[in-house]
């Protein structure tokens, strides 16, 4: 597929260029162009629509966002637009690159077009090569046909060989006649009409752009370990941020479970739990009146907000427990909650045991800083605030 479009590439400029330079040329751009005066030698044409109506004795280049010609052109045609309408007969090639692409009149010579839809009402009297999703030739061809593209349609007369790439269905109408071979691949084989005479016979290849089953478990393990990797990675910047944004909030969450007695610290995960599960239930039966309806919501996103930095502060838990324990230092920084935060994220991953270890550590963060807060805005002592 690569390969045919560089040739596809090659096809449309190089035979351009080469004539450019041997016949008179005329000039136009505008906006909105009409040109109704018909041109000697070759013809360039630009502008957001182009209406050409008369004439051109040598090649047509056209460039534009809507382009329609709708008189002869002697020599080759070249357009590149997003509609491209080519409604009268071309005495040479047509090469069009556009997103649509209809041509209604015989081209005598080649056809080489690229695109999103191409219909071709005009028989082409040399080779045919389309590049489109969706491709449709209902006049035959003489020369020799090959099309790459998902949905592709068949009907009239081809003197030659037709060699087909699809993604998607291949259809033939019926009284079609192929003088040559029809090879085609494509996921599922086409239901040919007896009408059809192939005289070179049918060569099908199938082609399934499925992946099997063990392409399919490969996809799905790297999906899982992309998703795996993404979730730990922006777990360690929040905690990374968290520890080095409010050091004091961390400190104080180590402290109250590196000196709390066994007793204050299962009070502490008791509070957690009964927030992580209290909570909910409390916001639906809000949402269930009128007027409770706002004020669950802002209980919802103080729950999100509540249960988010539980986790994260989680693993600064961890990290600093582990600072303190080997480095001997007292003060929390930044990679302590990535390490953490890293080790929480592996823990998690052992079955059983790490969801227990993680719940555990997530509850006794949620009740140590809805201790804190709670201290923080309702202080007793004097000294309270300087936790934060």
């Amino acid at each position: 597929m690569r390969y045919a479009i560089v040739a596809l590439i090659i096809v449309i400029i190089v035979p351009t260029i080469a004539s450019a330079t041997r016949t008179p040329a005329s000039f136009s751009a505008s906006r909105s162009l009409l040109v109704a005066s018909s041109s000697p030698g070759n013809a360039y044409s630009a502008g957001l629509s182009v209406v050409r109506t008369a004439s051109v004795a040598g090649d047509l280049s056209v460039f534009g966002g809507s382009t329609v010609t709708a008189a002869p052109v002697l020599g080759d045609e070249l357009l590149l637009a997003g509609s491209i309408h080519s409604r009268a007969r071309v005495g040479g090639d047509l090469r069009a690159v556009g997103g649509s692409i209809s041509i209604e009149d015989p081209i005598a010579g080649d056809l080489v077009a690229f695109g999103y839809s191409v219909n071709d009402a005009g028989r082409v009297g040399g080779s045919v090569f389309i590049v489109a999703a969706n491709v449709t030739i209902t006049n035959g061809a003489s020369g020799p046909v090959t099309i790459y593209g998902n949905n592709i349609s068949l009907a009239g007369d081809f003197a030659n060989n037709v060699d087909i790439v699809a993604s998607g269905r291949v259809a033939l109408a019926a009284s079609t006649t192929i003088a040559g071979k029809l090879s085609y691949q494509a996921p599922e084989q086409t239901s040919i009409p007896e009408s059809v005479v192939i005289a070179g016979g049918v060569e099908y290849t199938s082609a399934s752009y499925l992946p099997d089953a063990g392409t399919s478990r490969l996809l799905a393990v790297i999906s899982i370990g992309f998703f795996l990797f993404v979730r730990i990675l922006g777990a360690l910047i929040l905690a990374g941020l968290l520890a080095g944004l409010f050091p004091r909030l961390a400190e104080a969450v180590v402290e109250r479970a590196s000196t709390a007695r066994t007793s204050r610290i299962l009070l502490t995960m008791l509070l957690g739990f009964a927030v992580f599960v209290v909570t909910p239930v409390l916001f639906l039966l809000l949402a269930l009146t009128f007027v409770g309806i706002g004020l669950a919501a802002l209980l919802f996103i103080a729950y999100s907000l509540i249960a988010i930095l539980s986790i994260s502060y989680a693993g600064i838990l961890l990290g600093s427990l582990f600072s303190r324990r080997y480095i001997k230092r007292e003060t929390v920084l930044w990679h302590d909650g990535m390490l953490g935060m890293l080790a929480l994220s592996l823990i998690a991953l052992l079955p059983y045991v790490g969801t227990l270890i993680v719940l555990l550590l997530t509850t006794f963060t949620a009740g140590a800083l809805l201790l804190i807060f709670f201290h923080f805005a309702f202080p007793q002592e004097s000294d309270t605030s300087e936790l934060l």
